[in-house]
């Protein structure tokens, strides 16, 4: 097996093959594509797969529409600022996490909140409470705006997203659902599933204000073919989706888990925003420990997560997450302990050696890698390398034809009245 070199820009492994290079030109497209795309042909096609996606979906879907994404500055508190981004500094470092960003500044200034309840200083308590909901309320506007700059200036940016979401859902029957696993608070992902009719199975009962439930029915979507009775079939393009840290549109109410009714791309004087949002939203910034997997409903989600990945034949594909949330990382690490498993990780770049750090604690023969610009591009990933929908009958066909008649795919012209057609 060839060492990778972690000094180039761009790595390729396949299988035990690795190339390590650092300039890829569009005359290297095609010899890269014969490669990369009949092994994810196969790879997709595993008994059960799974999407993880992190924020770097997001950055390149707005990146493609000329849209500034929401991203994970840092984040300035009036009281306390100082001591809250010294010890985000430092335990971030401690995860090897490298830079803090928004998420570690809201963790450490909510565990300093609960701190200061503790103490009975409520005076400061709600002085830092309300500068938590302020800053909530400024991110919760920011992506909101990205989601709406994004239905003005969208262009083929949508049509991308549609074709890298259907590569991964369109599964043929005998595989199990697609498992689409988030750590993003955004809507882009369930926006362009409903844009390409992709019927989503989340936690979610009701259709008014849906609730967060935990039982596991296995839901699932089936029809009766014409004429067939007590026979029915799984309807294609059906996904399963966990948003592990969360949503922008998920609220505590009365002790349940609602779902809101705040449109991808809403105004930011929607109603749908509550004023407390440290009340109300649901968001759960990384963890520094496992104490908040104790949490309703956050140890549901990490559940499901588990079991959708932590099995045999079981494929996890990453595209744009960094490694830097220790506790996907043991889950990911747990999976792997299981010979059968595979991880394909698709980056825009090392996300500060943590991707190395992950790859060389585990079993590299379980890898495929595909990191680099020119990999993760959205554009260049969807036109070149992810394989074509499973669903696609009539490629199916026109290949068995040319078989029948010991022809190859140069060769594909049919004569008419051609005796060894056999009927669909």
């Amino acid at each position: 097996m060839n060492k990778i070199n972690w000094s180039n820009n761009h790595i390729l492994k396949i299988s035990n093959e690795t190339e390590c290079i650092d300039n890829i030109s569009e005359d290297d497209i095609k010899k890269y594509r014969d490669k990369i795309e009949p092994w994810l042909t196969a790879v997709f096609q595993s008994e059960h797969l799974a999407l993880l996606a992190g924020t770097g979906l997001t950055s390149a879907v707005t990146s493609l529409a000329k849209v500034d994404a929401p991203g994970m500055d840092r984040i300035e508190f009036i009281e306390f600022g100082k001591q809250i981004k010294e010890s985000a500094d430092s335990q971030a470092k401690k995860m090897g996490r490298g830079e803090a960003n928004i998420e570690d500044d809201l963790r450490v200034a909510i565990e300093l909140y609960k701190g200061l309840l503790i103490q009975g200083d409520d005076a400061k308590a709600k002085t830092l409470k309300d500068d938590i909901d302020a800053k909530l309320i400024a991110f919760i506007k920011k992506v909101l705006n990205a989601e709406k700059e994004f239905l003005e200036k969208k262009g083929d940016a949508l049509t991308y997203l549609k074709s890298f979401l259907i590569s991964f859902a369109s599964r043929t029957a005998s595989r199990n659902r697609l498992n689409i696993i988030t750590t993003n608070y955004d809507r882009f992902i369930e926006y362009a599933c409903d844009m390409a009719g992709i019927l989503v199975l989340d936690s979610f009962a009701g259709k008014i204000t849906p609730v967060f439930r935990t039982n596991k029915l296995e839901l699932d979507y089936h029809y009766n073919p014409p004429g067939i009775r007590g026979e029915p079939r799984y309807v294609e393009g059906v996904i399963k989706y966990t948003k592990l840290h969360g949503s922008l549109d998920w609220r505590f109410e009365d002790n349940k888990i609602l779902k809101a009714p705040l449109p991808f791309g809403a105004d930011e004087k929607h109603p749908g925003i509550p004023e407390e949002p440290f009340d109300h939203v649901v968001i759960y910034p990384n963890s520094a420990k496992d104490i908040e997997t104790i949490y309703f409903p956050y140890a549901e989600l990490f559940r499901d997560f588990s079991t959708a990945v932590c099995r045999p034949n079981s494929v996890v594909v990453t595209y744009g997450y960094g490694f830097g949330d220790s506790h996907v990382n043991r889950i990911l690490a747990d999976m792997l302990t299981i010979p059968s498993t595979h991880l394909v990780v698709i980056s825009w770049d090392k996300a500060n050696g943590r991707i190395q750090r992950f790859i060389e604690n585990n079993n590299l023969s379980q890898f495929t890698l595909l990191i680099g610009e020119h990999f993760a591009d959205l554009k260049t990933l969807v036109e070149n390398y992810l394989p074509k929908a499973a669903i696609d009958r009539i490629t199916e066909r026109k290949q068995r034809v040319l078989e029948k008649r010991g022809k190859d795919n140069s060769s594909i012209s049919q004569k008419e009245g051609d005796s060894t057609d056999e009927p669909f």
